[in-house]
């Protein structure tokens, strides 16, 4: 089996015909895990900076002790900056 079939396919792309914003995201996070670092940014630019906010959530709910709020906020909104960027680069540029 590979992972690749259990992906979820986009609303927005196969009801509208559409990509949304995050499109391509789970295919670059599998392309990361997988070593093919650049056909992951390719696919998804802001592919490092979600698994970073993704590490920074989970570290959140484990560590207690301390506060990742104003890391969270920061990344983001990195993480969406980057995504309209991306978004509007791929399709008018």
């Amino acid at each position: 089996m590979k992972i690749e079939e259990f992906m979820l396919s986009c609303p927005s792309k196969k009801f509208l015909g559409i990509e949304c914003f995050g499109c391509g995201a789970q295919r670059a996070i599998v392309m990361v895990f997988e070593g093919r670092f650049s056909e992951a940014f390719h696919m998804f630019p802001a592919v490092y900076t979600l698994l970073l906010f993704l590490f920074t959530v989970g570290l959140n709910f484990i560590d207690r002790k301390r506060s990742y709020g104003n890391i969270l906020v920061f990344l983001a909104i990195i993480n969406s900056l980057i995504m309209v960027i991306a978004y509007f680069y791929k399709h008018f540029f």
